[in-house]
């Protein structure tokens, strides 16, 4: 166990998404030491995850370069990926943070040459997309990432691979003898920015998730069109690798719904006009349909709508679809339903289904290791004046990009306020 030199005026970040990057830089450039920790092997977060941001549709990488610039450039800041805070004891102004730091099996010498990708032989579901593909067991996140540092997966430890991935390196980087270490630090505040799942669409029975390969989330299309994801862009259907052109989206898929998600998501109507945009622009010919409550487009996101709406090759059709069936012959889905506008029930068919899901905060699940309060749905109630945890980005509440930012923005300013006020 390794044991920090215990400084008050310290800052802890926990999660490495957008908001905790954000969190981090601002705290540090403001004059504190910060201290960011991942669970993750990378930084990033789900923005990385993401093909374009609406409504401009621009990819994430520009703006998440220059967040890792500043990070690469600020002394006061370091990090730690592949780590998660076990314990927090303490107060405002004096917690003390342990912190477990799992291996990598790869050191800080690594030029991320893939050699040791090379020679693997060992492959794994890739979870950067969502297990749509496979990697082999030593392996890059993905191809921007940071660090970018290999990683090599325990499954590989014990096997003919392992020694193999060892013997290849030229630079002495592979160290399949890492052990979990755990960090002890004297930090004066937290920000805890651990963001967001998505919802397990598994529990939608009547949508066939799971049952049927052409049924998949919003954040798996996602990376379908990706030029990084498991067709290299193209956005064909997995059971086949037949081109969707026609492609259904259905809103609010178990959100909004008192035995799932009672609460809107806030980004899942804008994904998926934004998700139509790819398939229109991959396709000219394509057909998009869009099964929905209501469109929640708001502010200068109306607009967008309005671009997308005005696409004589997209369909709005007022429901909530009933089921979900397969033609077996085809692998083509058939959705079952009623159009609320008109009172017509359809059977209508789609070469691939995106269920647009919402998000479920990670403290639903991994609660903060201390005293705090959360809602009804596991988001962290605001923090009271006092407490040192300051909770930001989407473990407050379903956000965009940019209300991330800005919220995660003023978490640093109050977690500065708590170190200011003990130091008093």
């Amino acid at each position: 166990m390794a044991k920090e030199p215990a400084s008050s005026q310290t800052i802890l970040v926990v999660g490495g998404g957008i908001s905790g990057i954000t969190a981090a830089l601002e705290a540090a450039e403001a004059g504190h030491d910060v201290v960011l920790v991942e669970k993750n092997p990378y930084l990033g977060g789900r923005v990385v995850q993401l093909h374009r941001y609406f409504p401009k549709l621009c990819p994430p990488q520009c703006g998440m370069e220059i967040n890792f610039q500043r990070l690469r450039r600020n002394p006061r800041i370091r990090y730690f990926t592949l780590a998660q805070v076990e314990h927090i004891a303490g107060k405002e102004g004096d917690f003390t943070v342990s912190i477990r730091i799992h291996p990598r099996y790869v050191n800080e010498k690594c030029t991320a040459c893939g050699k040791c990708s090379e020679v693997c032989s060992i492959e794994i579901p890739n979870p950067f997309n969502f297990g749509m593909d496979r990697i082999k067991a030593a392996y890059l996140p993905h191809d921007l990432a940071f660090p970018m540092r290999y990683v090599v997966d325990p499954a590989v430890l014990g096997t003919e691979d392992a020694q193999r991935i060892k013997d290849v390196c030229p630079y002495g980087a592979i160290d399949l003898d890492m052990q979990p270490t755990t960090l002890t630090l004297n930090v004066g505040a937290i920000v805890w920015a651990t963001g967001w799942d998505p919802f397990d669409a598994e529990r939608l029975g009547p949508y066939g998730f799971g049952q049927y390969p052409n049924v998949i989330t919003n954040v798996m299309f996602e990376r379908l069109a990706a030029v990084g994801g498991p067709t290299g862009g193209r956005i064909l259907r997995p059971s086949d690798g037949k081109e969707a052109k026609n492609v259904a989206f259905l809103q609010c898929a178990g959100s909004r719904d008192e035995s799932h998600l009672p609460y809107c998501s806030h980004i899942c109507c804008m994904a998926s006009l934004k998700q139509a945009r790819y398939v229109r622009e991959q396709y000219p010919d394509a057909k998009v349909t869009i099964y929905y409550i209501d469109i929640r487009a708001l502010d200068t996101l109306e607009d967008f709508y309005a671009k997308v709406k005005a696409d004589e090759n997209v369909t709005f059709i007022k429901s909530k679809v009933a089921a979900i069936s397969q033609d077996e012959a085809t692998g083509d889905l058939i959705l079952q339903g009623e159009n609320t506008m008109t009172g017509e029930r359809y059977l209508n068919r789609a070469d691939l289904v995106v269920l647009a899901t919402g998000m479920v905060p990670t403290t639903a699940k991994s609660r903060i290791p201390h005293d705090v309060a959360y809602d009804d749905y596991g988001f962290v109630v605001p923090d009271a004046v006092g407490t040192g945890i300051h909770a930001a980005g989407c473990t407050r509440g379903p956000l965009d990009v940019a209300s991330s930012v800005q919220q995660s923005t003023a978490a640093a300013l109050k977690a500065i306020q708590s170190i200011s006020r003990r130091s008093a």
